[in-house]
């Protein structure tokens, strides 16, 4: 990528704007080839989610995130540069992408601030290849035309677009001087409704009644047959409300609600979007640092302190949970032991409790090798046993026998990259898949030896539960 020096904010003009484009049209020109132009400037602490409702257009791809604990959020709208891809080999495609696209990238203004420059968000399906009609395609990337963000007081506009030699100058700058003072004054008032639907009139199991209790009942087979140690299954459960589901109210309840997940949606600009408040992280890599962890475990949240407390202990002192766990933890080492990475960790897990869940958590560090990008890491991480199981092929060659529903992007990775090769990818969990008056909410448990169907079916009754009050006025 190519930096200016060029600073929008000193001289803020519309001519002087004109006359930085007229020479991006001339590098574009001489490059013989289009270039992506960003510019960013820091402005007066925004809310992305309420930007995003007042230019939200169901007919418009959109991206947004955010981690109230962390104190950052971003959003993304419409689309000037694009990618999609399937097979084994998607992420590596996707990152020859990137690095072609920054060679023809110019960047002005504040780039060096969080969440500045060019961001390619990217979101992956479960499964390398996607069934045809399928919401989303098994990996589409894209940098936004506007993107906003908020890391603790401080915000970054910026504005995205691509240059040809012969590009109409005028109308570009009248776009863009347009749009960096509305950034700098935004009026909040011309957003949209950010009410949920109400309590859904239908309830249906995909797959039927009792599928899921045999699915499990048939994966404790392949576990005493020594096919696979773990594998996850999961349930999906088609919702319908008389309202339409207005995604971004949906999504402010979730980052109220749970402030330590990643709220998220991802909108394919064909009215269905991918909503959900997912407690756990891939991976992130920022200042030449990974960082990914260990989520496995589960129990539920008690009604007091001590039957909090209580089942707290319970699920440290269980075998088969701290065996599912030490699971998840072996395999992340074993995948990425190839790129010379040496992970940081605790000895013992920790407990992340979430509002109607806790889990055995254990964050795991390391630095990073020279010439590892953070996709190298996605492409060996995903899907961790958490989602899959492991050995990782048997376990997933039978979630496709025994799921009854195509995962699309549940249990995938969404997140994106920067322009420094940096970046953070959460997984695609407690989520649901919007479409007009449905959402097809999705949930699943790890299933080892020592699992029951019983309480496989009790731990994902719990996630819907929480969907369901997230989704809808209950």
């Amino acid at each position: 990528m190519k930096t200016l020096p060029v600073n929008p904010t000193e001289n803020q003009t519309s001519e002087a704007l004109r006359a930085f484009i007229a020479q991006c049209c001339a590098m574009a020109r001489e490059a013989n080839r289009p270039q992506l132009v960003s510019i960013s400037v820091t402005v007066d602490s925004l809310d992305p989610l309420a930007v995003l409702e007042s230019i939200y257009e169901p007919s418009e791809p959109h991206f947004y995130t955010e981690r109230p604990a962390q104190g950052f959020a971003v959003a993304g709208a419409e689309v000037v540069v694009e990618f999609t891809t399937d097979g084994p080999e998607r992420f590596t495609k996707a990152k020859a992408f990137i690095a072609q696209t920054l060679a023809a990238t110019v960047a002005v203004g504040a780039t060096d601030a969080p969440f500045a420059g060019p961001h390619f968000f990217l979101a992956a399906g479960f499964f390398d290849t996607a069934e045809k009609g399928a919401a989303f395609p098994a990996l589409r990337l894209f940098v936004p035309r506007w993107q906003v963000s908020r890391l603790g007081d401080g915000s970054v506009a910026v504005a995205n677009f691509v240059i040809t030699a012969d590009a109409p100058v005028d109308l570009i700058t009248a776009k863009v001087w347009k749009a960096h003072a509305k950034f700098r004054a935004f009026n909040y008032r011309t957003a949209r409704r950010s009410d949920r639907p109400s309590a859904p009139k239908q309830s249906e199991e995909i797959g039927g009644d009792g599928s899921y209790q045999h699915a499990v009942a048939a994966a404790l087979r392949g576990i005493a047959r020594d096919d696979y140690q773990k594998i996850v299954l999961a349930r999906a459960r088609r919702l319908t409300t008389a309202e339409e589901f207005y995604p971004l109210g949906v999504l402010n309840h979730l980052r109220q609600r749970y402030p330590g997940c990643y709220a998220f949606s991802v909108a394919n600009g064909r009215g269905q979007s991918f909503i959900g408040a997912s407690p756990e992280r891939l991976v992130r890599v920022a200042g030449g640092r990974m960082h990914t962890e260990a989520l496995a475990g589960s129990a539920p949240r008690g009604q007091s302190a001590s039957e909090d407390a209580q089942l707290a202990r319970a699920l440290f002192q269980s075998e088969k949970d701290q065996h599912e766990h030490r699971l998840v933890l072996g395999s992340i080492a074993r995948r990425l032991a190839d790129l010379g990475i040496k992970l940081e960790h605790a000895v013992q897990p920790r407990l992340l409790a979430l509002a109607n869940v806790q889990h055995l958590h254990t964050p795991v560090s390391a630095d990073l090798p020279a010439g590892v990008h953070i996709l190298d890491l996605l492409a060996r991480l995903h899907p961790t046993p958490a989602v899959g199981g492991t050995p990782r092929a048997p376990a997933l060659q039978a979630i496709l026998r025994l799921e009854a529903f195509s995962r699309g992007l549940y249990a995938g990775p969404i997140g994106w990259v920067d322009h420094r090769g940096g970046g953070e990818f959460f997984v695609g969990l407690r989520s649901a898949l919007v479409d007009g008056h449905t959402a097809t909410a999705y949930a699943g448990a790890g299933i080892v030896a020592g699992s029951t169907p019983e309480n496989e079916f009790a731990e994902t009754e719990l996630k819907f539960k929480a969907l369901t009050e997230a989704f809808t006025e209950t």
